[in-house]
């Protein structure tokens, strides 16, 4: 099936679940769209089946609590994660024998952004010490740090060769993983009506844009060759400055945020126009929102962990 206007407004909720007094923080599917793996801010780490439409297993991190969980490139039975309560050192974690596989210290302050190379072992993060650290899951020793003197966000894009890192809210600066010590290649300066906080940073499947989710009531599209603003999308409800998660459809065609009163939006990333509004009737802000890889199906989050399915009938 593809993915089109009339697909996007057919979408109803499948399954909800309601375990969580607290808001789920992350959630990400595998590489195969079988599996996706849930974090909270009850330290519990959630794995779903897909497939079966249910809760498959919950393993705790009580001691270092857990967020930003990533699967590991081509792997669904590891993820990595950042550490929200003892400490900032991110966890390489088996979830076959709740193990710790490896541990990767560095960071001085709280890990914001997370980004699995999609392409091998390698993932960057970058943290409020204003530092972006390179990384090979085969060593626990940093493969490289870039100062992007701000707090950054940062994603791998969809070939692992290059990685984008927002400063400050205000630019964004491209590497080459193969040579980021000699800084990046290229810079875009922003100049956005709607003053906010950056949040999150991610490409678009075909590498053609860059998506920047902020903490006020606009998300904005980029050209990720120039940096030239292809749309802003607003009219979503964010009036407590929330950090609400936006993401690409894996076609590249359409956006998709939550907003503070739990409905989805959708806009096409051609025309500029708003295609949906799904009503999930989530509790409370939708935190995180991913559309599966492979199946035509997306997870929407607050303290509840809601999926959704077109209906056929409404086709």
């Amino acid at each position: 099936m593809k993915i089109t206007d009339s697909v996007l407004r057919s979408f109803r909720v499948a399954r909800t679940y309601r375990d969580h007094s607290v808001k789920f923080n992350c959630v990400d599917y595998s590489e195969n769209g079988e599996s996706a793996v849930a974090s909270s801010d009850d330290d519990s780490i959630v794995l779903y089946d897909i497939r079966e439409g249910k809760p498959q297993q919950t393993i705790y991190s009580k001691k270092y609590g857990v967020d930003l969980i990533r699967y590991t490139h081509g792997d669904a039975h590891t993820v990595v994660y950042s550490s929200n309560k003892l400490d900032d050192t991110i966890r390489w974690l088996s979830l076959t024998d709740n193990k710790f596989i490896r541990y990767f210290p560095g960071h001085t302050a709280r890990v914001v952004a997370l980004s699995m190379s999609p392409v091998d072992d390698h993932f960057i993060s970058g943290s409020l010490d204003k530092t972006i650290r390179i990384w090979d899951l085969r060593s626990q020793n940093c493969q490289g740090v870039t100062n992007p003197m701000g707090k950054p966000v940062c994603s791998f894009d969809p070939e692992g060769v290059i990685f984008a890192a927002g400063v400050e809210s205000q630019a964004i600066n491209l590497y080459d993983l193969r040579a980021f010590d000699k800084g990046p290649f290229a810079s875009f300066e922003t100049r956005f009506t709607r003053v906010s906080e950056w949040t999150g940073l991610k490409f678009s499947k075909d590498g053609k844009q860059i998506l920047i989710s902020t903490n006020g009531g606009a998300i904005h599209i980029l050209n990720a060759f120039n940096g030239t603003v292809l749309h802003t999308f607003s009219g979503y409800n964010n009036s407590k400055g929330i950090s609400l998660e936006a993401c690409f459809t894996p076609d590249s065609q359409f956006v998709m945020i939550g907003s503070e009163d739990g409905r989805v939006h959708v806009w096409s990333t051609l025309s500029g126009m708003k295609v949906a509004v799904l009503d999930g009737k989530h509790s409370g802000p939708i935190n995180t929102l991913q559309f599966n890889p492979r199946y035509m199906t997306f997870a929407s989050a607050c303290s509840n962990m809601t999926f959704w399915l077109p209906c056929v009938d409404d086709l």
